[in-house]
């Protein structure tokens, strides 16, 4: 039953994993768009649910996790076969989450927005829409799917093509995160105006992932903005050495897909 879970080849001409992922999704949003152009998912949008306030949850003075529900990935293959994307979103805020993030990519890690629609309507958080986001009209679709706020990877983007978005963004209420994860990224998402920053201790061209990441560029980012480590955090130690070096929330994912019960292991990390 393995090939069921199979993940596509992430072999490529860029020689990088983001390359190759950035690629297949391109390709599918010029798909998608020929079925759902952009004019309909802006009448959606107007009957979407109000957005719920994602900073504000990462601003709470205690532990901020954004649990991520995350089905597989092209480092580890499939997290979990037993995917209820509602139960999980009810079980991760009574157990103490502040937001939830929810991977809707398709061809390398099995998500669908259908997952976040089901996480978001379960729960009173809001919801982080988990993607490679490369165009405007997949922000209007995440609104559209009652997403709460989106991921920009810098890496991923032009610098116009990122204030664009961050602008969309805005306009939409939502407040993006913005990944980055080095002192050039960094720079680039300070400049474009990001308020919002997600040190990823993962190489995405790589997949290498150093917790010392986050360490490194937590004092380049500025007090006003919000500061989130992510990846490779699994113990409460972590959590309280980076918030002690000025992270306000934490991003944690593949530790609580791993788990029989991530409602307690989300526990656990909180109040370890």
């Amino acid at each position: 039953m393995l090939e069921e879970y199979a993940l596509p080849s992430l072999q490529t001409n860029s020689g990088t994993v983001l390359g190759r992922i950035v690629e297949a999704r391109r390709a599918e949003v010029a798909r998608r768009k020929r079925i759902m152009p952009e004019t309909v998912l802006r009448m959606a949008v107007k009957k979407a649910d109000a957005v719920r306030d994602f900073p504000a949850a990462l601003r709470r003075d205690t532990t901020n996790v954004i649990a991520e529900l995350k089905k597989a990935s092209p480092s580890a293959g499939l997290l979990r076969a037993s995917f209820d994307p509602a139960a999980l979103a009810r079980d991760f805020e009574q157990t103490g989450a502040a937001a939830l993030s929810v991977v809707t990519e398709e061809e390398f890690f099995q998500g669908t927005l259908a997952y976040l629609r089901d996480a978001r309507a379960a729960t009173s958080l809001p919801v982080l829409r988990k993607d490679f986001i490369v165009e405007e009209w997949q922000v209007w679709e995440a609104r559209a799917a009652n997403a709460d706020s989106f991921l920009l990877i810098v890496a991923a983007l032009a610098p116009e093509k990122l204030m664009v978005l961050l602008a969309l963004g805005r306009e939409l209420e939502m407040e993006p995160l913005v990944e980055v994860h080095t002192e050039a990224e960094l720079s680039t998402a300070l400049e474009a105006g990001a308020r919002i920053i997600g040190v990823n201790n993962r190489d995405l061209h790589t997949l290498e992932v150093r917790v010392e990441t986050s360490v490194g560029l937590i004092q380049q980012i500025p007090d006003e903005c919000i500061a989130v480590s992510e990846s490779g955090l699994r113990c409460g130690e972590d959590l309280t050495r980076l918030r002690g070096a000025g992270f306000d929330a934490f991003l944690i994912g593949e530790h609580l897909m791993r788990e029989s019960d991530p409602g307690r292991a989300l526990r656990g990390l909180l109040y370890a």
